[in-house]
C-alpha cells in the first residue's frame, strides 16, 4: 500500500530555483518575434493567400506545422482559402505550406537573431547561482541548427535545448519541459522556472507543475520590435504592456515581467516562496 506521506505533494519544497527554462524567439532572441511570423505570411502568400500579422500571431508557440493548421482553422481565414482555392484546406495543403515555411524562416531566423538586450547579463547571473539553463522551441531541429549557432556567437549557449521535433506532444503539453527537466537533472519541477511569451508556452509550464513567468513587451503578445516599441509614446505603451500582462496571466503565468532582463528579481522571489513552502 503506496504511503501518502511520499507523495509528491506532501514533499516539502526544494529551497532554491534549480534550473530555468527559455523559451527563444522574443524570449531569448527577436525582440517582437518577428521571424516566424513574417515567414508564416510569407509562406501564405507564396500560395496566393494573404494573411494578417495578427491572424499569424495568434496560435504562437505551437509546433510550427500546427501553427499553419491552427491558422487555417480561423474562420476568416479559412473562408479565404476556400474563396482562392475553390476547396477547404487538407492535410496535404499544410504539409506544403509547412514546407514553404522552413525554407523561408531558415533565411529569418538568421536575420532576426539579435539577443534581447540584458539576456546575457540575466544568464550570466543564474549561472553564476549555480541554476541550470535549458530552453524550449516550436522551431524545429533542422531550424535550431541554424539559430543556435548564431546565438552561441553572441554568447549564449544553454545547457539543454529540446525542439518541438523531438517530442510527442508539442506545448501547451509539457513534454519539451519536463525534457529539460530529465537533461539538466533537476532534482524537483517546482524548483524549475519556464520563462515564454507565448500564452501556450505558459499553459505547458504550469502543466508540468513548474514555476511559469510570461514575457510581454519583447514577445508575440505585444509583437514589436524594439526600434518600434522604443518609438511609442507612454501612454500607448501602457496600454499594450497591460494587454499583455492580462493575456499571460489568463494563460496561467505566476508572474509577468517586460523582458528577460527583469527576471532576476522575480527568481529572487520564487526562492522565498519556495523557502516559505510554497508550490507553483
Amino acid at each position: 500500500m503506496s504511503n501518502p506521506s511520499n507523495s509528491p505533494a506532501s514533499r516539502p519544497c526544494p529551497g532554491s530555483v534549480s534550473a530555468v527554462i527559455f523559451d527563444w524567439a522574443g524570449t531569448i532572441l527577436d525582440f517582437g518575434c518577428i521571424a516566424p511570423v513574417a515567414a508564416f505570411r510569407e509562406a501564405f502568400a507564396e500560395f496566393g493567400m494573404e494573411i494578417s500579422e495578427a491572424e499569424a500571431r495568434l496560435p504562437m508557440g505551437a509546433a510550427k506545422r500546427d501553427h499553419i493548421e491552427q491558422i487555417l482553422a480561423q474562420p476568416a481565414v479559412q473562408q479565404r482559402w476556400q474563396d482562392h482555392s475553390g476547396l477547404a484546406s487538407t492535410s496535404t495543403d499544410i504539409d506544403r505550406i509547412y514546407e514553404a515555411f522552413l525554407r523561408i524562416d531558415a533565411i529569418n531566423s538568421a536575420r532576426y537573431s539579435t539577443l534581447i538586450p540584458g539576456a546575457l547579463n540575466i544568464v550570466k547571473a543564474l549561472r553564476d547561482r549555480a541554476i541550470a539553463i535549458g530552453s524550449t522551441t516550436g522551431y524545429p531541429r533542422s531550424i535550431m541548427n541554424q539559430l543556435a549557432p548564431l546565438a552561441q556567437v553572441q554568447g549564449y549557449t544553454p545547457d539543454c535545448c529540446v525542439t518541438v521535433s523531438e517530442v510527442t506532444h508539442g506545448r501547451p503539453w509539457p513534454d519539451m519541459l519536463l525534457a529539460n527537466v530529465l537533461a539538466l537533472h533537476a532534482p524537483d519541477v517546482r524548483g524549475c522556472v519556464a520563462v515564454d511569451d507565448s500564452p501556450s508556452g505558459l499553459r505547458s509550464a504550469r502543466a508540468a507543475g513548474m514555476w511559469a513567468v510570461g514575457i510581454s513587451i519583447s514577445g508575440n503578445e505585444v509583437g514589436l520590435s524594439l526600434e518600434d516599441w522604443e518609438a511609442l509614446d507612454e501612454d500607448r505603451r501602457r496600454d499594450l504592456r497591460e494587454a499583455a500582462r492580462q493575456k499571460l496571466i489568463d494563460a496561467g503565468a505566476h508572474y509577468v515581467i517586460d523582458s528577460v532582463a527583469d527576471l532576476l528579481p522575480v527568481i529572487d522571489g520564487i526562492e522565498k516562496r519556495l523557502e516559505a513552502g510554497d508550490r507553483p
